[in-house]
């Protein structure tokens, strides 16, 4: 199916590795051009190359220009990395058509033992960040007459996880603020804003998760790894590629509908109606 969406233009942070990445191959399989973010310089790099590789097969298949991709290696929780976003040489400026945000979860821990500064970093990036993202870009998208917010948030947002205090704080204000925001007016100009919730993906994260568990667990990582994946009715964890999957077709027109909404992917796990 073609979304539409060839020749947009998307930002895509946390983008070297994970769901960042499934989520910047399936916009490049659309023909989106992509500047994709990371703070570290050599897996972003290498990203990039492979992401090349995607765009050249969509030119052949559609005898169409290959899709851009830029990489800029910065901290963007910080001003002087989203500069360096805004700036990049190549890169549409603020003219993003698709935004995706994703920040690493703050630690884990018991909340007793927070200081007020891990607090104050863990809203930073994962609630002022998405928003200082969000300002940057959402009134020239309503200008234009389109736009898409995506913002990877966590299943934690649903279903609160007592040792995820830090996240379940961060995440909650966001999407608060994403709620009233997609409630302001801008989707009536083509711009809609939404959230995905991960469950249980596996990604190098939940690896470095169970890897943990199953050392205070006193068992091998393969155990670990088969009892957590019996708890999700699908009996699996997801890929990066599903994940990817959604985000190109929720930054499609034909998901102009959608706004507003705290998308849950976990595989059933949630055991919720509501």
């Amino acid at each position: 199916m073609d979304l539409g969406i060839a020749g947009r233009w998307a930002l895509v942070c946390g983008a070297s590795k994970g769901l960042g990445r499934g989520c910047a191959e399936a916009l490049v399989s659309e023909g989106v051009n992509v500047l994709i973010n990371a703070r570290t310089e050599a897996p972003l790099q290498q990203t990039a190359t492979e992401l090349r590789a995607v765009s050249a097969d969509w030119s052949s298949a559609t005898g169409q220009n290959e899709p851009e991709i830029v990489a800029v290696a910065c901290d963007i929780t910080t001003p002087e990395g989203r500069e360096a976003v805004w700036n990049a040489p190549g890169g549409p400026g603020r003219g993003f058509d698709i935004v995706v945000t994703n920040a690493g979860g703050p630690p884990t821990g018991n909340f007793r033992g927070f200081t007020p500064e891990d607090w104050q970093r863990a809203v930073g990036a994962n609630m002022l960040t998405p928003i200082e993202l969000i300002k940057a870009v959402v009134d020239g998208m309503a200008e234009r007459g389109y736009g898409r917010v995506l913002n990877i948030t966590s299943s934690a947002v649903k279903a609160p996880i007592d040792i995820l205090a830090l996240s379940n704080g961060a995440r909650s204000g966001l999407t608060g603020f994403v709620a009233g925001l997609a409630r302001s007016g801008i989707a009536a100009r083509g711009v809609t804003v939404n959230n995905l919730l991960p469950g249980k993906f596996d990604t190098d994260r939940l690896n470095a998760t169970l890897v943990a568990a199953a050392q205070k667990a006193g068992k091998s990582l393969e155990e670990i790894r088969a009892s957590q994946a019996a708890q999700i009715p699908a009996r699996r964890f997801g890929t990066p590629a599903e994940f990817g999957a959604l985000c190109a077709f929720l930054c499609s027109p034909l998901a102009g509908y959608i706004n507003g909404q705290n998308l849950l992917l976990d595989g059933g796990l949630y055991p919720g109606t509501f």
